[in-house]
């Protein structure tokens, strides 16, 4: 059996696999994640998945490498993960009664017994989320949990908090919280047939 490496450390993308039965492992990627400042949101998130994949690809022979990368964009600026309470809360009060994008980058690289490159796959899943009008006293409460700091936006659409900002969403629920899972899935029956065939991903029987 090929062996399923995810080159990343994000927890949400750990339990959005391990949701739907998928045996990995995980080596998370340490490569810089600095992009062109004239790049559009695709291609930054393309170019960052892919380039996560390619650091780790290398380690690995008879794999399928998975990198992936969220990011967040409002009024065509891209909001980072917040360096700061201060930064985390103004991001929320921008988000506050507006739309925005969430764009997942996912890369998928094959690798032969030589730890060659032998194919690869990259697409881009994007989200559009509404925000309600946001009670000050909320955000303040969400900011001071500290779990905005860690990702795109200052949010997550699976946190308490997070899920009381989210009006409604159009599109991928699972690409919000950080992996495009449906059309993952779609891909691999494509991209990679055999190895999907050896996950326990659903049991079914055809006694009729």
């Amino acid at each position: 059996m090929e062996t399923i490496i995810l080159a990343s450390g994000s927890p949400r993308r750990k339990e959005l696999l391990q949701k739907i039965g998928i045996t990995f492992k995980v080596h998370a990627s340490k490569v810089n994640e600095d992009y062109e400042s004239h790049w559009s949101p695709n291609q930054i998130a393309e170019t960052l998945a892919e380039r996560k994949a390619r650091d780790i690809a290398p380690k690995y022979g008879n794999a399928l490498i998975i990198g992936a990368d969220t990011i967040v964009t409002h009024n065509g600026k891209i909001l980072e993960k917040p360096a700061t309470p201060s930064e985390a809360n103004t991001m929320l009060r921008q988000l506050s009664g507006h739309s925005h994008k969430v764009l997942t980058g996912v890369s998928l690289l094959k690798t032969d017994a030589s730890n060659n490159i032998t194919d690869h796959r990259t697409f881009v899943e994007t989200t559009n989320v509404i925000f309600g009008e946001l009670n000050p006293t909320l955000v303040n409460a969400y900011v001071a949990t500290t779990n905005p700091m860690d990702k795109a936006g200052a949010y997550g659409i699976q946190d308490p908090h997070g899920t009381l900002f989210v009006e409604a969403i159009e599109g991928d629920y699972y690409n919000v919280v950080g992996f495009p899972l449906h059309r993952f899935y779609n891909i691999l029956t494509s991209f990679a047939p055999k190895l999907l065939s050896q996950q326990n991903l659903y049991q079914y029987s055809d006694d009729s």
